[in-house]
């Protein structure tokens, strides 16, 4: 099957060429045409009419959207977190759990398994990310408190053995968590730090077994200071740490975002959605981690400490429109922080690029961001009413 994306703002990595068009065959780009040359013959053309063409988004970081939870662990769930994640642009995605009993998170895995046995409808599930359980108690956030336990890897290798376990997130300072870094990575793991009260000091001691992740950079870590800099210091530091953001401008604020761009290259920053159940809801009472939450007014915070947030209900293109708007840079150096970052930093191959040789993972935007049209492996899975 030989698909012909037609007359695209095709943005990608370092690339952006007006009026080009991208043959897609049998799933997978085959050559970029730039405009006026001659096109191919092909089974089907794909009218883009001069909206943008770009890799489909990888969202690292969703515990779930649609009124549905990952660590709900049920088909339902992830099915519904899987297909609704494609209106936003999204091909690939890391469903994400919360600080949880191990039997919890083993269902929710096993779901994950099964879904992509027998369905696979939606996003692609490369494996998931584990967040919470291993955290600092004094910088919970919405994380539950009472499953709160010690880094252990027996528990992660027995939880991959279900499904796999591409990401942990968990607080440095914890007992064990230095030999558990070099363990997750011995695993093929990647650590990430969060929730986490560490200093730059014990931070470097992770990052010294490898430790080259900081999940939703500046919520619940230590922030920069003159006499202690912190995990926030400790990101701007190392220049190859990368930075998950959660920019829906509440997390992290305007300026903020402006200055993480400005001292961070853009190679390492990773926008993420941190979406909850309450994501593409109507305002109302939800839950995370068996906690009660409230979305209003665009924010979801805990019911019983409204001053905290709880996840979020961003999706990936108003991240994206977000920090175009916010700090001015070209779409082609942006996009990174959509899809090749997130790839790079897990290992993930051929996707993240409109680049003959990767898969047709492509997402078609309007000129405001609005998602149109999703093509996963070159078949289309998503288009806008």
């Amino acid at each position: 099957m030989r698909i012909l994306f037609h007359d695209a703002l095709v943005i990608s990595p370092d690339v952006e060429l007006e009026g080009a068009s991208v043959l897609v065959e049998d799933g997978v780009i085959r050559r970029i045409y730039l405009c006026g040359e001659e096109l191919p013959p092909s089974d089907r053309v794909v009218e883009v009419q001069g909206d943008m063409l770009v890799p489909g988004f990888i969202d690292i970081h969703t515990h779930g959207c649609g009124g549905q939870d990952f660590s709900h662990g049920s088909r339902e769930a992830i099915r519904t977190i899987a297909e609704n994640k494609l209106s936003e642009g999204v091909t690939t995605l890391l469903p994400s759990t919360s600080t949880q009993s191990e039997e919890t998170l083993a269902r929710a895995l096993q779901s994950a398994a099964d879904y992509v046995k027998s369905e696979n409808r939606g996003a692609k599930l490369p494996g998931v990310h584990l967040e919470g359980v291993f955290i600092n108690p004094h910088c919970l956030g919405a994380q539950n408190p009472s499953y709160l336990r010690n880094p252990d890897i027996e528990e992660v290798q027995r939880l991959n053995r279900i499904f796999p376990v591409r990401k942990v997130s968990y607080a440095v300072e914890m007992p064990g968590a230095i030999p558990f870094t070099a363990e997750l990575l011995e695993h093929g793991i990647v650590p990430s730090c969060v929730h986490s009260a560490a200093t730059c000091a014990q931070f470097t001691g992770a990052y010294e077994h490898g430790m080259r992740n900081l999940t939703h950079f500046c919520n619940q870590m230590t922030p920069l200071k003159h006499r202690e800099i912190g995990l926030v210091g400790a990101g701007f530091l190392y220049e190859d740490v990368y930075l998950e953001l959660i920019c829906d401008t509440l997390h992290v604020c305007p300026d903020m975002i402006n200055l993480i761009f400005q001292i961070k290259s853009v190679d390492r920053i990773m926008l993420i959605t941190d979406s909850v159940e309450a994501s593409g809801m109507a305002e109302g009472e939800y839950t995370l981690a068996g906690l009660p939450i409230i979305l209003k007014d665009g924010a979801v915070r805990l019911k019983d400490q409204p001053e905290t947030l709880a996840g979020s209900v961003l999706t990936m293109n108003a991240a994206l429109r977000n920090v175009y708007e916010i700090t001015g840079y070209p779409l082609k150096d942006l996009i990174k922080t959509t899809s090749w970052n997130q790839a790079q930093s897990l290992g993930l191959e051929r996707v993240g690029r409109i680049q003959p040789g990767y898969a047709a993972d492509l997402a078609v935007l309007s000129g405001d961001f609005e998602v149109e049209r999703v093509f996963v492996d070159g078949e289309e899975r998503y288009c806008a009413g």
